[in-house]
């Protein structure tokens, strides 16, 4: 019998072997209609929401960016076109497959951007390098969260900011309204358009399963960043967690 950890991969209890494999598979199915995807299901929501963390940023010219889990690359464009040809922006993700299809976007749009695949709880970057570090929907799928915290503190210079987007706990009175979106409409819509109704079911059962809006700003606190506000967006359904390194 094996002595290894288990963890949640949705709403089942898996070794952490299993959900770094299972995670893996998710967006590797999903990769090719992930933006058409997110574009049905936040009804184009999700492009304010990211606009609305480059603003928060305060990122300017010429400053230092590391994009985690930056997927197909939304962010890294806006940051991008921020940061100018004097700043530093690193696109990274574990899965292959979205980091090529973001890799690829970039290039087609004439922003050359350095690619990494690499894990978010080992991040291959030194200390103190970056001025923001950046996290969309992508820290719930994390298994080590509070390592992968640590990590991003860790590269972020004093003044850095750490900036988390990640789905969260909505507004109370709309939560039965929300559970029948998520675990009904959620699935049927994966399996119409992205022919994958199981990946869309895990998304579903990993965002009731992700800490809610209190619970993560003290995670973040606990990862050693020294101050930690959030936003809640559409009644809670997203927050915008940023956090400053002393």
């Amino acid at each position: 019998m094996s002595d290894e950890n288990t963890t949640h991969f949705g709403f089942q209890s898996v070794s952490e072997t299993e959900k770094t494999r299972k995670v893996r598979e998710v967006f590797h199915s999903v990769a090719r209609r992930y933006d058409l995807m997110n574009d049905v299901m936040s009804a184009g929501m999700h492009r304010l929401w990211k606009r609305f963390t480059i603003e928060v940023s305060g990122v300017k010219p010429g400053d230092r960016v590391l994009d985690i889990a930056g997927g197909t690359g939304d962010l890294s464009r806006l940051f991008s076109r921020r940061i100018g040809a004097d700043g530093q922006l690193i696109l990274t993700d574990i899965n292959a497959a979205m980091l090529e299809i973001g890799r690829d976007r970039l290039l087609d749009e004439g922003l050359p951007t350095p690619a990494v695949q690499c894990d978010a709880e080992k991040l291959p970057f030194p200390d103190n390098h970056f001025d923001c570090v950046c996290v969309a929907f992508g820290l719930r799928n994390m298994t080590h969260k509070d390592q992968a915290l640590k990590e991003m503190q860790r590269v972020l210079k004093p003044g850095g900011r750490l900036l988390v987007l990640e789905f969260s706990q909505v507004w109370k009175p709309l939560a039965p309204l929300y559970d029948v979106y998520s675990f009904k409409l959620l699935p049927l819509m994966g399996k119409l358009l992205a022919k994958d109704a199981e990946s869309y079911q895990y998304l579903a059962e990993s965002i009731r399963m992700h800490p809610d809006q209190e619970t993560l700003r003290q995670m973040m606190l606990d990862a050693g960043l020294a101050k930690v506000d959030f936003y809640n967006l559409a009644a809670g359904v997203v927050a915008l967690h940023k956090g400053w390194k002393a």
